[in-house]
């Protein structure tokens, strides 16, 4: 397959995280040559953050395999319906909802979140209610398996979020795993999603394959780069068969 042809890895960050929590993982792909765009998700509203990142997929041109973290895999899930481009979905820690699911109903379906807690809320001049993860807390919610120094960073760096992203239920018809091969990865101790909720919506979206990293936290992509960058190397071999 030649180079134009080959797919890019568009790369989504969720809540709480920004576009640089991919990169170990981009390193990744690089060393094996695949080309990879992390998305800066705008965290507003599920449509228009999905519509964002369908209008990065078009202007690549290229067949594409999209991977979300968190929050990020509603946005996928979304941006993915009715979207040739999209051949193949792999969810980081990440949300793999039915019609009508929001991030909010998936994270509360299993016991183990503790993320509400960990959480500061205020208003938006723009109207609605915008969260971050308290700074003093986000070591140990987000990514407790990181050093000290790098989670201070990622606090500082963190992106918050709507309370309207988190409460959007997926509008497509059809659930974009439904028809596209999806492959999934997660830590085992995950604060902000129950590792329980995890293994249940790999397995119900027939995940081809779900790795669960012992020990690793919410923030795996950044914590576990290597595991994460095999899991979105199987789904873009895959593509490109």
């Amino acid at each position: 397959m030649n180079t134009a042809e080959q797919p890019v890895i568009v790369l989504v960050h969720g809540a709480f995280a920004e576009s640089a929590s991919w990169n170990g993982v981009i390193r990744g792909l690089h060393d094996h040559r695949f080309a990879a765009v992390a998305a800066a998700n705008p965290l507003r509203g599920l449509e228009d953050d999905a519509a964002y990142v369908r209008d990065v997929v078009a202007g690549l041109g290229r067949p594409v395999v999209l991977v979300g973290h968190s929050y990020g895999g509603m946005v996928i899930t979304e941006a993915a319906a009715g979207n040739a481009a999209v051949r193949a979905l792999v969810y980081v820690a990440a949300f793999a909802p039915e019609p009508g699911e929001s991030a909010l109903l998936l994270s509360g379906k299993f016991e183990g979140s503790t993320l509400g807690g960990a959480l500061a809320a205020y208003p938006l001049a723009s109207g609605g209610t915008e969260f971050r993860i308290d700074e003093d807390r986000f070591h140990h919610q987000f990514c407790a398996d990181l050093d000290p120094d790098q989670a201070a960073l990622m606090a500082a760096t963190q992106r918050p979020v709507t309370e309207r992203a988190l409460s959007d239920g997926l509008t497509a018809d059809e659930a974009a795993w439904r028809t596209r091969p999806s492959w999934f990865v997660h830590g085992e101790r995950d604060l902000n999603i129950p590792a329980a909720a995890l293994r249940f919506m790999a397995e119900r979206a027939g995940s081809r394959g779900t790795r669960e990293i012992a020990g690793a936290s919410h923030a795996v992509a950044t914590s576990q780069p290597d595991a994460v960058t095999a899991a979105v190397l199987d789904a873009a071999v895959h593509v490109q068969g």
